[in-house]
Formats: C-alpha cells, structure tokens, sequence
C-alpha cells in the first residue's frame, strides 16, 4: 500500500514536469520573478541546497513542501540573507501541525534593495527622483503524511515586484513528495519536487504611458502605452536522496544529493553533508557542479560552508541558530543568519 501510494505521487509530479522541461540555456535571464530562485534558511544553503529529500520542518517550505509534515510541534523561522550590490533578504516562515488534518505553513520574503536614482535618455545622471523597488513573496503551505514514510505537500506562493509607477504580480506553485526509509533501509529517503508553476508576469502602470506627436495626424501631442512584455515563472524540478546515519547516541551523520533541472538556466548537480554532535552543534558542507560546458556556477562559487547550535540542548530555551557562508565571484560573500523558535 506504501509502495502504491508513492508510486501515484511521482506521476502527479512527472506529470507536472512535463510542462517545465525544455532547453534552458537559451532562455537565461528571461523568465519572471527570478527573485524565486534565490534560497533562503541558513541550514541548507550551507548544505548547497541538496535539500529535496532531506529538508523537513519549517525551513522545508522553501525547499520541498512535502517536508513540513515531517517536523515535530510548530516552528518559527526568522532568517537575514546578505545578498549581492547591497542587497538584503529578510524571509520568515511559520508551520504548525493539526491533529488529523495535516501541517500548515505561512512565509513571507522581502527583498531590500535601496533607493536608486531615476534616470532618463535626456537626463542620464538622474533628475532627482528617487525610487524604493519593492519584492515580495507571500506563501501558504499545506502539507501531511499520508503514511509513516510518505508525505507530500504544496505552496501557493503570491509574487509581487513593484518599481516607481510599475508594477507586475502573478501567483507560483510548488508541489513535493517525500519517501523515508527507501527500500527499508533506514535512514534513506528520495524527494522529489517542482516550484514556481504558475501565471505570467506583466509589467503595468502609469510610467509606461509615454508622449508623442505623430506628425501624420492633427491630434496634437498624445499619449501611447508601451505594452511591456509577458514573460513565465522560473520553473524547476529538482530529484533528490539523502541518507542519515546514526552513529551513536551523541553522533549523527548526513549526506544528501540533489539533481537540479532549470527551466530557465543551467543544469546542476547539489551535493551537502551535515554532522551533528550531541543534538548541540552542527556542522555542515555542500558542493554544486554545474552542467555548464565551462563548469560556471552563476557568480556563485561551487562550494558553502556552516554551522548550527541547539542551544535547547544547553538551556531551557526552544531556540536554534544556523549560519551559512556563501562565496561570491566579483561580489563580497553572502552571509546567511536563522533563528528558529519551537513552540
């Protein structure tokens, strides 16, 4: 029956992938809300993001839904991403389970981008305007196990990008599963998961209302709307495994793998390690190898590194702190901070 159940999951995934798989280098840079792509939560962006079989709590919204169910209670998730050219990511998340209905999960992510100086072709040093872009993404998140191994689960993500008089939104879905002790062997699981299908994106507003005089007509000066082009969500799917290994009461190993499948970029193959100490301290490690024919990894270096401490194993306090160094080409390296509050 276990089997059965799986087994119907990864044709509702597979089916699903049907839609997003397609040659992905070409389309680079064109898709909408590319802001979707960019991780969030310390503990597995230390891992690389080889996350899909393995993420599970609150920090799992992002990276496979299914994955919610599997966490213990509720949970709250602050996280604080140093980004690129001044950039910043604050991102907070929030699951709680109900007794025969399943998990459910709320998150929010904004984007602090700064003031930038508007320009124009006759004032190309700026006319002293000053705009504020605002980038955000509001998510609901259900997910259950539908057995002692199995669990799937699914986002609705509201995405929303606004600049000076413009603005576009557009909703994504993600969708997971999740399969624990693969073939009976105990600590092994696979995970499977598509984000961001959704609606198009289309810019709109004041600011694409331009003047013009068209000297073949008597109407004078008139105003024309510059139709801004569609463009799709940054569609992904992502396979993974991951195995846990329990060492002894105070020792506990993880390694996990994850295939990436772009829809609007280059291949990649994710790779993390995790060892935990006495339930107090946390060190992890993950590698990315991209498909790329000269082996480029975006900006982004090839390799994370991190740590977490329990500090419930020390106090009596329900809080969890995870940090992740991310190496950046041409750029200073992204830190990436998390809190995490059980209750």
């Amino acid at each position: 029956m276990k089997n059965k159940v799986f087994i119907i999951c990864l044709i509702i995934i597979s089916t699903a992938m049907l839609s997003v798989t397609a040659s992905a280098q070409g389309k680079a840079g064109t898709s909408a809300a590319p802001e979707l792509l960019i991780p969030v939560g310390a503990k597995y962006v230390s891992m690389g993001g080889a996350s899909a079989a393995s993420a599970s709590g609150v920090d799992a919204i992002f990276w496979n839904p299914a994955g919610v169910a599997v966490g213990e209670g509720g949970s709250a998730l602050f996280s604080y991403r140093q980004y690129i050219a001044d950039i910043s990511i604050n991102s907070f998340a929030v699951s709680t389970q109900f007794e025969g209905v399943g998990s459910v999960g709320l998150s929010l992510r904004s984007f602090n981008i700064g003031q930038i100086n508007v320009t124009t072709e006759d004032q190309p040093d700026g006319t002293g305007e000053i705009i504020n872009p605002s980038f955000f993404t509001l998510g609901v998140t259900y997910s259950t196990q539908l057995t002692d191994r199995v669990s799937i689960g699914m986002n609705v993500n509201l995405v929303n990008e606004s600049f000076g008089s413009v603005s576009a939104s557009g909703v994504a879905f993600d969708a997971g599963v999740q399969y624990r002790n693969l073939i009976d062997v105990t600590g092994l699981s696979l995970g499977v998961t598509v984000k961001n299908i959704g609606t198009p994106m289309q810019y709109d507003g004041s600011a694409l209302w331009r003047a013009a005089d068209d000297p073949n007509s008597e109407r004078g000066l008139t105003y024309y709307k510059v139709q801004a082009a569609t463009s799709q969500m940054p569609s992904i799917i992502e396979i993974g495994v991951g195995y846990t290994k329990t060492i002894d009461e105070n020792n506990i190993a993880e390694l996990s793998t994850t295939f990436k499948n772009n829809n609007y970029g280059i291949d990649e193959y994710k790779f993390g390690a995790q060892y935990s100490f006495m339930n107090l301290l946390s060190l992890r490690a993950g590698f990315t190898y991209s498909t790329d024919p000269f082996g480029r990894v975006s900006i982004f270096e090839n390799y994370t590194l991190g740590a977490g401490l329990n500090l419930s194993t020390i106090a009596d306090t329900p809080i969890e702190i995870d940090y992740a160094y991310v190496p950046v080409t041409f750029f200073a390296a992204n830190h990436v901070f998390d809190i995490r509050l059980k209750f």
